[in-house]
């Protein structure tokens, strides 16, 4: 028997059911793959090129057509909530964490290096937000994903370490993490009709590249990184969550709705790759790389476990649901514009 959709198995539904579905579970069974059958993707051609190889393209893309949706006219709404959720979970953390450096050095606290606390926090997991903002957020926050395409990935740790002098960063290196948005930004300001070209592209690509992203997530690394890498997941759940949590509160005086800033309080697939990218940047960093790559290996799993539950957990604390909400109000628009057109067709 098939549903409304005319699916047979409705797996797309089953997925989505979960809170960040379409990127958790993807990742996860990509993972599984990855460390127990990782020759299953080796065997080359496209089965190769889009299972395991495609990560980076699609997240290009993907930072690509996100800026192609902000306009010169783009709301102060969700330019406001975009500033909220960099400041909250990117500038602060990697604030906090640079202050930490000048203290310990780059060895960190707790056999958590600083590359490896930098590298997990400053950066968040786009896709999981927009998974959880389309099931519980407002059109606001959802296109407060233009945050998860500035900070996803290696630009802001190495934009912390070049300017706090911990370490040498080209400029070249931050540059090439930063141009596909900007050239998405003027392109879509340039010509509309990419915009809407490409408006679906996060729903398009968020699976497929969960999936690449999690063969590169060796669960024998997240096991590695033991109770360290555990540990740091928890803390950017609840610490850089907590900070776009209060943005969203006292600065966005969302209320109910604050709940939905524990959303960002993710870790980045792209972050695995980080530790090494630096080291590439900078060797100095190089005896940090293995152990920082399996805690954050770890922190990405664990975050992306706990930030879905943590924002639903506060957002039913509270008693909101603005999904629900924003339909309301959508329905009360459209029932006042009612009387006002038929009114109109009499006349």
């Amino acid at each position: 028997m098939r549903d409304d959709h005319g699916s047979l198995v409705p797996l797309y539904h089953w997925m989505n059911k979960i809170p960040g579905g379409a990127m958790l579970i993807p990742l996860v069974l990509g993972s599984v793959i990855g460390t127990f059958a990782p020759g299953a993707l080796d065997i080359g051609s496209f089965t190769t090129a889009l299972f395991k190889d495609s990560a980076m393209p699609l997240i290009a893309l993907l930072i690509f057509a996100t800026g192609t949706q902000v306009t010169l006219r783009t709301s102060g709404p969700v330019l406001a909530t975009t500033g909220v959720v960099l400041l909250g979970k990117s500038v602060i953390p990697g604030l906090l964490i640079i202050a930490l450096a000048m203290v310990t050095g780059p060895e960190g606290l707790l056999g958590v290096s600083i590359l490896a606390m930098i590298s997990a926090a400053t950066n968040a997991n786009g896709g999981l937000w927009l998974a959880i903002t389309g099931q519980y957020g407002r059109a606001r926050d959802r296109g407060a994903y233009i945050a998860g395409a500035v900070n996803d990935g290696p630009f802001f740790t190495l934009l912390f370490i070049g300017a706090s002098g911990l370490g040498q960063i080209p400029l070249t290196t931050l540059l090439a993490a930063i141009i596909p948005f900007v050239l998405g930004v003027v392109v879509g300001n340039v010509d509309a009709q990419w915009r809407d070209v490409l408006k679906p592209v996060p729903g398009i690509v968020i699976p497929f590249f969960a999936f690449a992203l999690g063969t590169g997530i060796n669960l024998a690394d997240v096991a590695q990184g033991g109770l360290t890498g555990i540990l740091l997941g928890v803390v950017i759940t609840l610490v850089t969550g907590g900070f776009v949590y209060l943005g969203y509160r006292f600065l966005l005086r969302r209320g109910k709705e604050s709940g939905v800033g524990f959303a960002a309080g993710t870790a980045s697939g792209n972050a695995v790759a980080t530790p090494a990218i630096v080291a590439a940047a900078d060797p100095s960093f190089a005896a940090y790389v293995g152990t920082a790559t399996s805690q954050v290996a770890a922190s990405v799993l664990v975050t992306a476990l706990l930030a879905p539950l943590v924002t639903t957990w506060v957002l039913r604390r509270a008693g909101a649901s603005p999904a629900e909400a924003e339909k309301q109000e959508q329905a009360r628009a459209a029932a006042s514009a009612a009387p006002a057109e038929a009114e109109e067709d009499n006349t």
